[in-house]
C-alpha cells in the first residue's frame, strides 16, 4: 500500500482556501496535517474538502494557532490536545490558556499527529518557556506510539531549525530563537522517545527549507529554515520512500510563508 502524507502550516485556511483546493488535487496527499489555521474548528471548511474525497477533523478558536488533519483513508480514534498539555499564561491573565496546537487521529495504517509548536517569541519570554514546557508534554505524549509496531509519526511546524544546516545564515539568528541550544535539546528528547528526524531531499538548493519570510526578497534568495517536519518511529522511517518539500506551492501571490513538506510510504 503507497501512502502519502504531507504536513503545512497553511497561515489562514480561509485566506488560503482556493491554493489548498489547487494543491489537494494536484499533489494528491492521503492524509495532509495542517497548522496555523487562523480559524474556529467549526469554521474549517470541511464541506469544501470533503468535496475531494477527504475527511477532516480540526481544532481551533478563530486565532491565529489551530491545527487541523485531512484523510482520505479514514480519520479514526481523533484525540485533541496533548495529553497533559500544558497552557500559556499571558502577562494580563489570570489563567493559562489552552491552545489548539495539537490534533491526532488513525489514517489508515499510520497514527499521525499534526502539531503547530509555540513560537517562543524571545529567549527568556514567558512564551520562550511555555514552548519548552510544550515540547516536553509532547515528548510524553509520543512515548508509546513511537515504540509501537505501527507506523507513527509527528508532523507540523515544530518552530526549531534542528541543525545550524537548517537556517540560511546562522549569524542572521544570533540570540534569537528557533536556534537555541535549548529548543533543540526538546528535538533530542524526541529522538530518545524513538524518534527521528525524516528529513527531505534537497531539490533545487542544498538545503530543504520550507519557510521563508515574506519581506525581503527571503523566497527568491532562498534566505530560508526548515522548520516544518516529520518525526517517525521506526516502522514509519522504515517505509519512507521518497520525502520532499514542494517549493512550487510557494510560490506566487497569495501563499502562504511555508511550503508543504511530502512523504511517500510504501507499508
Amino acid at each position: 500500500m503507497t501512502v502519502r502524507i504531507a504536513t503545512w502550516n497553511i497561515n489562514s485556511v480561509t485566506a488560503r482556501l482556493p491554493k489548498l483546493l489547487e494543491w489537494l488535487e494536484s499533489a494528491q496527499p492521503d492524509v495532509l496535517c495542517l497548522q496555523e489555521l487562523k480559524c474556529a474548528a467549526d469554521a474549517f471548511p470541511a464541506e469544501a474538502v470533503a468535496e475531494l474525497g477527504y475527511a477532516s477533523a480540526a481544532h481551533g478558536d478563530g486565532r491565529w494557532n489551530g491545527v487541523a488533519l485531512l484523510s482520505r483513508i479514514g480519520l479514526e480514534d481523533v484525540v485533541r490536545d496533548l495529553p497533559g498539555q500544558p497552557g500559556y499564561l499571558a502577562e494580563d491573565a489570570l489563567l493559562p490558556v489552552v491552545e489548539p496546537r495539537a490534533v491526532a487521529a488513525t489514517c489508515g495504517p499510520v497514527r499521525v499527529w499534526s502539531v503547530y509548536v509555540p513560537n517562543g517569541r524571545e529567549v527568556g519570554h514567558a512564551h520562550y518557556r511555555y514552548k519548552l514546557e510544550w515540547m516536553a508534554a509532547l515528548r510524553d505524549a509520543v512515548r508509546q506510539d513511537a515504540a509501537g509496531e505501527r507506523p507513527f509519526a509527528v508532523l507540523g511546524d515544530f518552530n526549531v531549525a534542528p541543525t545550524d544546516e537548517d537556517v540560511y545564515d546562522l549569524a542572521a539568528f544570533e540570540g534569537l530563537t528557533h536556534v537555541t541550544a535549548p529548543e533543540r535539546d526538546t528535538l533530542a528528547a524526541l529522538r530518545e522517545a524513538g524518534l527521528q528526524d525524516v528529513v527531505p531531499r534537497a531539490l533545487k538548493y542544498d538545503r530543504p527549507y520550507t519557510f521563508w519570510d515574506y519581506r525581503a526578497l527571503a523566497f527568491p534568495k532562498n534566505r530560508g529554515m526548515r522548520i516544518d517536519l516529520t518525526y517517525a518511529n521506526k516502522p514509519f522511517a522504515d517505509a519512507v520512500t521518497d520525502t520532499y518539500v514542494d517549493r512550487e506551492a510557494r510560490k506566487g501571490k497569495g501563499t502562504s510563508d511555508h511550503a508543504p513538506v511530502v512523504v511517500d510510504l510504501d507499508l
